[in-house]
């Protein structure tokens, strides 16, 4: 039985590759759904993209009907509202594969996340058996309305009110949400206000209701098939039955369906970055210059490869939060939870993993993308190539499911929280690291296991992140959540070292099953990744220690920083050649 660490507990303790899911170990049924997802990209969503982005009427709603007729957008809906009922591993799958469909996959991560988890998770068993069924088959659509023009980050600054009628049948609601996607066709909405202007809640508010407006769709950067519209609520009329989840709890549903929202964010975003580094590599080879394909030179094969290397490090990491995840909701389950709290209770506990995945995912789509043109050189300024679709579309998931900064600070401040809680024991890992540093550095024999030195390397940045964090709480105090470039940089530190383990885990784990030789690009991707890592973490953990610490006690906590960050040579560049030269053979990223 696999060990199932707690969230955010990754930073003290040591991981078991035998602990952890990989995406090798996909079962048939999960192929098959995979394959699905891409199958109804290749032959539903990209050929009309163009359209798509015309805001083509009916378009998108279309798509989201034929989705539904296939299942994918009940996959984790309980089979007794219309839904598939499988597991969180699954339902990341199609998030994921679905996730390379530029603004269709916008319209459905939506759709299928913040649209319809509100009712599923907070709804009375009426409002659930009203709307999911609906939802899960695409009948209805689902959004949701949290943003104001003066509420993004801080939404619970939201100005929208809610007064109960005189006759107590309804909630007149006033106000305004912006952002808000699907809002141009959706159904249903799940809208948050504030009842007599202070207790926030969320209302379940439909298409038509008395007082319901909508402003016209916003002309974006990108993702521009995606419908994005104002709503207006002026004297709005809500049935007091449609009031979802408890009065002054709606930042319990909105910060909760945000956890999973991130996940999910994540997964997409890998999903389009392996179609963005696939549709690259295939105009690297085809594109000639001094009589060359352009694969064949090495700042492109080292472009190639980063892609490559960033990309299975995200999945290592998607996969393994997604299975804590599963497993959390089965002991929920186990416990006596009902479906709702185990559901939700599952996204609360890796809430940390959740952020970090989102941060990661977010910006290696950016860099694929990013690369994507530059490979691609002039023509990839150009609207005839796909390449400058996914660029434009790739920006807004940084600012989305809260912005990377939030994301970041949160990372930080949740681990905080936990530790100053009593649910995670900082304190006594970080002295133990506070007394290394005192101590002469043990020079024994080297241990010669497979990846010892990789396991030594990952444990080696804990150490980092905990002498960093510990002594930014002891110098700083309750001024520390000021100091958000210092919460900042401890969060990089995380979210590199969270990455880095989670690929050795899953190259470890291949190991058991696969020979060297059948690994040899899998170990080059993660000996690659720790290498550079460890580059990263010094100069993240510097920068914090600088801004804070002084005399001999930054002296000797920049010794330690070099310590603990000291990796063996390694020749990325030859590294990067046999990685590229696996995506040419593949013709696409198939590792």
């Amino acid at each position: 039985m696999a060990t199932t660490i707690q969230g955010g507990e990754w930073i003290i303790k040591e991981v078991k590759a035998e602990d952890v899911f990989i995406p090798e170990e996909f079962n048939e049924e999960q192929i098959m759904v995979r394959d699905m997802c891409s199958q109804f990209l290749d032959t539903e969503v990209l050929p009309v993209a163009d359209r798509m982005d015309k805001l083509e009427p009916g378009l998108m709603p279309g798509l989201l009907e034929k989705a539904g007729e296939q299942g994918l957008l009940g996959v984790s809906v309980p089979e007794q509202y219309g839904g598939m009922g499988k597991d969180f591993i699954t339902s990341t799958l199609v998030a994921e594969y679905l996730g390379g469909g530029y603004s269709f996959s916008v319209a459905n991560a939506a759709h299928t996340g913040i649209g319809t988890l509100p009712i599923l998770y907070f709804g009375t068993e009426a409002q659930r058996a009203k709307y999911v069924p609906k939802l899960a088959s695409g009948e209805f659509k689902g959004s949701y309305g949290l943003t104001e023009p003066n509420s993004g980050s801080d939404a619970l600054s939201a100005k929208t009110t809610a007064k109960l009628s005189a006759d107590g049948k309804h909630y007149i609601l006033n106000g305004q949400k912006c952002w808000i996607t699907n809002g141009g066709f959706a159904d249903v909405y799940t809208v948050f206000a504030k009842i007599d202007g202070e207790q926030f809640t969320a209302f379940i508010v439909e298409r038509g209701m008395e007082g319901f407006t909508l402003g016209p769709e916003e002309h974006k950067m990108g993702i521009k098939g995606s419908s994005t519209v104002q709503l207006y609520f002026q004297d709005c009329k809500v049935p007091v039955e449609n009031v979802l989840g408890e009065i002054g709890r709606g930042h319990i549903i909105a910060f909760n369906i945000l956890n999973i929202g991130r996940l999910k964010l994540g997964a997409a975003t890998i999903g389009g970055a392996r179609r963005a580094l696939t549709t690259t590599l295939k105009y690297a080879k085809a594109r000639e210059q001094f009589k060359l394909p352009i694969v064949k030179f090495g700042a492109i094969r080292h472009k190639l490869a980063e892609m490559a290397i960033r990309l299975w490090v995200g999945e290592s990491a998607l996969y393994r939060v997604a299975k804590n995840i599963d497993e959390k909701e089965h002991e929920l389950l186990a416990a006596g939870k009902d479906l709702s709290a185990a559901l939700l209770g599952g996204a609360e506990e890796y809430a940390i993993e959740c952020a970090i995945l989102k941060v990661f995912g977010s910006e290696v789509l950016d860099f694929v993308v990013d690369e994507g043109v530059q490979i691609h050189g002039g023509n990839g300024f150009s609207d005839e190539y796909e390449i400058s679709k996914a660029y434009r579309d790739s920006r807004i998931n940084r600012i989305y499911e809260g912005t990377n900064e939030i994301n970041r600070l949160l990372t930080v401040d949740m681990v905080l929280k936990r530790a100053m809680k009593g649910q995670l024991d900082l304190m006594g890992p970080a002295m133990g690291v506070q007394k290394e540093l005192m101590s002469i550095p043990d020079f024994g024999s080297e241990d010669d296991a497979p990846f010892a030195k990789e396991h030594k390397a990952i444990a080696n940045f804990k150490k980092c992140i905990l002498m960093v964090a510990g002594a930014a709480v002891q110098k700083l105090m309750m001024t520390l959540s000021k100091e958000q470039e210092i919460l900042m940089n401890i969060a990089d530190m995380s979210i590199i070292t969270y990455h880095a383990e989670s690929a050795l885990l899953r190259l470890e784990k291949l190991s058991k099953t696969k020979s060297e030789a059948e690994l040899a690009v899998q170990t080059a991707i993660v000996k690659t990744y720790i290498y550079d890592a460890a580059d990263a973490i010094n100069k993240a953990g510097k920068d914090a220690l600088n801004s804070f610490a002084e005399g001999d006690e930054l002296r000797m906590m920049h010794i330690g920083l070099k310590r603990f960050t000291k990796v063996d040579p390694y020749n990325t560049k030859d590294a990067r050649r046999t990685i590229c030269a696996q995506l040419v053979a593949d013709d696409g990223y198939k590792l």
